[in-house]
């Protein structure tokens, strides 16, 4: 365990001794890990997270470093060849040619480049200390013989602050313990247009449900229909219009009934569609047999044509290649799917490239987020998810599989899940750190069970009606554009997009609302954008894709965008919710008081007992606090013999500390 250590007064030839000592460090952890990255490249991001080069004691070690991180800058190999080539004339300087060899073969393991990165940073702040402890004497001894100390005490703080500041290399803002306990916004179903804002307001009201619930899928409905075939042009980028909507409600709130009115524009979408998909598949499928019958020939004549002359065997291989070619050419288009309710990763990226790059994933359920954490897979797997959001190319390449490709990946998610599943999103990490979290738009609205009408009004028949066909026309209208289209705004409208850019970025600073949430309001401006092409969409029917989205719509946007910002701290301070937050926060309490900066779970269990009966009982706490990126789990140091390994060693996240100060 690391603990702040007493200090002890010297008497002068004993300062006068330590001053000469040899300062701190350890060339072969320094040769390990440049021998590692230049042995396995991968591991060079892993590194770069814990050094900058100037943590190197050797200076040869340091230029080494240099030349690396400058070629993977460049996009260029860095193994040893390279990387001489790079040094130019400061190869003979460093050792050679056979010395980059040298650091190539001190490499036990590449795996062991973490644990070694973080011993080679721990010996530099080390010498730090020695230094600044250097500047600090020297300062005492130039001090003014008048008494007039002020300069030196401005001097001597500085010192002091810059070797106590907080080293955050490496670290993601961590996530708060704490839930939040202030009544959040109901969804604005004002912003909407009449249309389908007083069919969502009905809906809610017939249903006994939060407003959350329709007002949030609607707009993951206009989604489904805008995903994949309108893109909406910012002042510098360009933003698809599908949505992550994410609502999260207990059992028993009636989900599925609104699910089901909400989606019935969708369905009977899908089946006109498929309708008029039927005949040009028909024909697409007998032309196809057709197409194989004729290769199938064609190639039975090349196999026995070694009897003809070289002039007529050329013919008929080249008669045979034009038949697999046409054959190759003649696909057969997958019925038209505008959504499904339950799909694997895998399944997901099949149906996104057999529909040309556009596909939903709405349920009342959150199955979708454990089978990317890896129910089936065993490991997380999402990434059709990340570029799915993005608009990105996707291609998919599997041993026994044809590949899979499209220019540009849209998945629009609606779903509804259980608090429980939201709290389980910080058990896998990669959630975090990959950004999936941040693409989430979140709605936590109060649960109605136990105030719910028994006699709610009933729904008016022409509301009803009028979504139903007009969600539908719009649907369709959509689906059968020839090629994207793209929204560009009116120029007020333009100025409002530079405001709230202008408005968002302070509120990442450290004492911003959004500090510990960077990696969803990075993205928030963009799901504004998008709202607004939506709502824009939804008010101009006829012609929306073709006249430019205005200022008050875009203002409509931000409201929404408001209300999703409200919910957001509220379901990023319940991830992690379960009985073992509590634990987590008491463990991390202990390092404050304690001012800890790495331990081992036996180090805090014998001061936590009343908590802990065992050290195993802490493993749910620690996964809550590295989850949350409180702490994380250091590289263990490699293994030398026979045993049971070492005990996993966790370092505190500087922010802890500093709150403790």
């Amino acid at each position: 365990m690391s603990t702040a250590r007493t200090l002890r007064v010297l008497d002068g030839d004993q300062a006068d001794a330590d001053l000469s000592r040899v300062q701190p460090h350890n060339i072969q952890a320094e040769q390990v890990v440049l021998g590692a990255v230049m042995l396995a490249p991968p591991v060079l991001a892993e590194v770069r997270e814990i050094l900058d080069g100037s943590e190197f004691y050797r200076p040869a070690h340091a230029r080494i470093w240099e030349a690396i991180t400058g070629l993977a800058d460049g996009g260029e190999p860095f193994h040893a060849i390279p990387v001489a080539g790079a040094l130019g004339r400061d190869l003979v300087k460093v050792g050679g040619g056979p010395y980059l060899h040298t650091l190539v073969s001190a490499v036990p393991t590449a795996a062991t480049a973490g644990y070694y990165a973080h011993l080679v940073r721990d010996l530099a702040y080390a010498r730090r200390v020695i230094d600044t402890g250097t500047r600090l004497i020297q300062l005492g001894y130039d001090a003014p013989a008048d008494g007039t100390i002020t300069e030196l005490r401005g001097a001597v703080s500085a010192e002091l602050a810059a070797i106590t500041a907080a080293d955050v290399r490496g670290w993601p803002e961590p996530t708060p313990l704490t839930a939040t306990v202030t009544a959040l916004p109901t969804f604005p179903l004002w912003t909407l247009p009449d249309w389908l804002g007083e069919y969502a307001a009905s809906l809610a009201e017939v249903t006994q449900t939060p407003a959350d619930l329709a007002g949030c899928l609607a707009l993951a409905v206009l989604a489904v229909a805008a995903g994949g075939k309108v893109w909406i042009q910012a002042p510098a980028w360009k933003e698809p219009a599908n949505l992550f909507v994410v609502v999260v409600l207990p059992p028993g709130n009636r989900k599925s009934e609104v699910y089901r009115a909400m989606c019935a524009p969708i369905k009977a979408a899908e089946k006109a569609l498929i309708t008029e998909a039927e005949p040009m598949i028909a024909e697409a499928v007998i032309t196809r047999r057709v197409a194989e019958a004729q290769a199938e020939q064609a190639a039975k004549t090349a196999e026995n044509a070694s009897s003809l002359d070289p002039t007529q065997r050329a013919l008929v291989l080249m008669e045979a290649t034009e038949a697999k070619l046409a054959l190759d050419a003649a696909t057969v288009p997958a019925r038209p799917r505008l959504f499904s309710d339950d799909a694997t990763v895998e399944v997901l990226t099949s149906l996104l490239c057999e529909q040309g790059g556009r596909m939903a994933v709405l349920s009342p359920e959150g199955e979708i987020f454990s089978i990317a954490a890896g129910r089936y897979s065993g490991a997380p797997n999402f990434a059709v998810l990340k570029k799915g959001h993005a608009g990105e190319e996707l291609r998919v390449d599997r041993v026994g599989r044809a590949s899979e490709h499209v220019d540009a990946a849209t998945v629009t998610l609606g779903i509804c899940t259980q608090p429980g599943v939201l709290a389980a999103l910080g058990d896998t990490p990669q959630f975090r750190d990959q950004g999936l979290l941040g693409r989430l738009l979140y709605a936590v609205p109060d649960s109605l069970l136990g105030h719910r009408k028994n006699r709610p009004a009933p729904m008016p028949t022409d509301q009803e009606a009028s979504y139903q066909t007009t969600m539908k026309t719009l649907i369709l209208s959509l689906a059968r554009l020839p090629e994207p289209a793209t929204l560009t705004f009116t120029d007020e409208a333009h100025e409002a997009i530079t405001q709230l850019l202008a408005d968002t970025e302070p509120r990442f600073r450290a004492d911003g609302d959004l500090a510990h949430m960077t990696d969803w309001g990075g993205k928030f401006v963009g799901a504004v954008v998008r709202i607004a092409g939506l709502l824009h969409l939804a008010k101009h029917l006829r012609d929306g894709w073709n006249r430019p989205i205005d200022a008050a719509t875009f203002a409509d946007a931000r409201d929404i965008g408001d209300y999703f910002t409200a919910h957001a701290k509220s379901a990023y301070d319940a991830i992690g919710a379960d009985p073992a937050t509590a634990d987590a926060k008491a463990l991390l309490d202990w390092t404050r008081h304690t001012t800890t900066t790495r331990f081992a779970a036996r180090d805090a269990q014998p001061a936590l007992r009343s908590r802990f009966k065992k050290i195993t009982d802490m493993d749910p706490a620690l996964r809550v606090l590295e989850t949350h990126g409180w702490i994380r789990r250091l590289p263990p140091p490699p293994r030398t013999g026979r045993g049971r390994p070492p005990a996993p060693l966790y370092e505190v996240h500087p922010a802890a500390l500093e709150d403790a100060r």
